[in-house]
């Protein structure tokens, strides 16, 4: 169709900050693969196919702890499951005829923030809009975690070091507004940090693995926090005139 490239464009100008963004993210996560013995091209790939801040930094992080290739597995299914529910919402969005394909492509890249922009697309979903945005969003995160082992290896380490406390300012950026407006988050996180140095200053739980420990207490927290307050959760179909 003619308007597709339209829908491309639209979808590209709306991504561009995202992709801004998603390289300053991933120039600090750079810095994590470095500590986990990554070179630049294997950081750029494993972004490239892991676009996912919380699963990538799950990922080096257990690397570096020397992790199980199974302990990587879990803990990065874990840590990106909500992209599960995310999925059953933008399918909602997505025409009843459009093909399989078109669906796993989304599938690939749904972040937080391409699902925000595409789930306030007016109407049906056009995939080509979510392409777009795409197109800038994933070379931005790849060409980050690049350049961020890159640099990593010129620059002095007291510099790295610095730099590398911005990757903690963006959990803080994830966790602080949602925990200032629901109390029952705000004692979860707090609950986290407890039982996380709990968990790695305990002598009887020196034997196990620190994937191990991350996987089970995010399983246990989540899982106490769904029987606590367990939310209800709707899921409407769209119907496209």
């Amino acid at each position: 169709m003619g308007s597709r490239r339209t829908v491309l464009l639209r979808g590209a100008r709306d991504g561009a900050p995202i992709a801004v963004g998603y390289f300053v993210v991933a120039f600090t996560l750079g810095f994590a693969a470095k500590n986990a013995g990554f070179s630049p091209v294997q950081a750029m790939v494993e972004s490239l196919l892991n676009n996912a801040s919380a699963g990538e930094y799950a990922v080096f992080s257990l690397v570096a702890a020397g992790a199980e290739y199974w302990e990587v597995a879990v803990m990065t299914l874990v840590a990106n499951a909500r992209y599960l529910l995310m999925s059953c919402a933008l399918s909602q969005k997505l025409s009843p005829k459009t093909p399989l394909f078109h669906r796993l492509l989304l599938a690939f890249d749904l972040t937080d923030e391409l699902f925000g922009i595409s789930i306030a697309y007016p109407g049906a979903l056009d995939p080509f809009y979510t392409y777009g945005a795409m197109a800038l969003a994933i070379p931005g995160w790849g060409l980050g975690t690049f350049l961020g082992v890159a640099v990593g290896n010129v620059l002095p380490l007291r510099l790295v070091s610095a730099l590398s406390v911005g990757l903690y300012g963006m959990f803080l950026a994830i966790i602080m507004p949602p925990a200032k407006q629901d109390r029952v988050v705000l004692i979860l996180v707090l609950l986290s940090f407890a039982l996380s140095f709990f968990a790695s200053r305990a002598p009887f739980l020196s034997g196990i693995s620190p994937g191990i420990k991350t996987i089970c207490l995010t399983v246990i927290i989540s899982f106490g926090a769904a029987i606590v307050k367990p939310r209800e959760i709707s899921c409407q179909m769209s119907v496209d005139g």
